[in-house]
């Protein structure tokens, strides 16, 4: 049976287990869920109880660049799984949970312009509470199940698809006719199938919608 659990509950759980030494939260769900929201809001809350204590390290700045997309045909897939760079991401998150640097330059994707940024956000070493966010950070499959060791806490955000539908319709409102219906039906939602089918059980699973 899974464990749902509160926004405030979540917070102490966190900052508990980040009490003495940094520890690694993953918030995962489909595409809208809600992720980054709710990574930022934990955060916010951490900080507020202790300053500079928390950071946020989304997933999304391993996605690969449109010059390694294209000439593999994966453009319109961006976002999927394959689109990822999961093992820069493992490195990254080992080095991150060794906590051996005085701060790490982590990429940010940038959504305005489709790119992520490399050395988008510094992680300083006194962070103790990271809060790792992204749709696949739970998968079990393949090189995706190599991220588990380093977390501490696994949180899978559950939307209703219909909810699911409505967000990401109203995210990708500049669209229209078949570039919106490829980007629902085409990408987005399969991929949130993905998600919702195919990660571990999480430890704690936060309801939303």
């Amino acid at each position: 049976m899974r464990l749902s659990i509160t926004f405030e509950t979540l917070v102490e759980t966190v900052e508990a287990r980040g009490a003495e030494t940094r520890s690694i939260t993953a918030i995962a769900g489909p595409p809208g869920a809600g992720k980054s929201t709710l990574a930022e809001q934990l955060v916010e809350a951490l900080n507020a109880r202790e300053p500079g204590s928390a950071a946020v390290f989304p997933m999304d700045g391993y996605h690969y660049d449109d010059l390694v997309l294209v000439p593999r045909g994966l453009r319109p897939r961006k976002g999927a799984p394959e689109t990822f760079d999961v093992a820069g991401f493992s490195h990254m998150l080992g080095r991150l949970r060794a906590n051996l640097d005085d701060e790490v330059a982590v990429p940010v994707f940038d959504r305005s312009i489709e790119i992520a940024r490399a050395g988008g956000r510094m992680i300083p070493k006194n962070v103790r509470h990271l809060v790792v966010e992204g749709n696949y950070i739970l998968l079990g499959d393949g090189a995706w199940a190599d991220l588990h060791q380093h977390y501490d806490t696994t949180v899978l955000i559950d939307v209703p698809e219909e909810e699911l539908r409505r967000r990401l319709i109203e995210r990708w409102k500049d669209l229209s006719g078949e570039d919106l219906a490829f980007k629902l039906d085409g990408n987005d939602l399969p991929n949130g199938r993905l998600v919702t089918t195919r990660s571990i059980e999480p430890e704690f699973v936060y309801l939303q919608g």
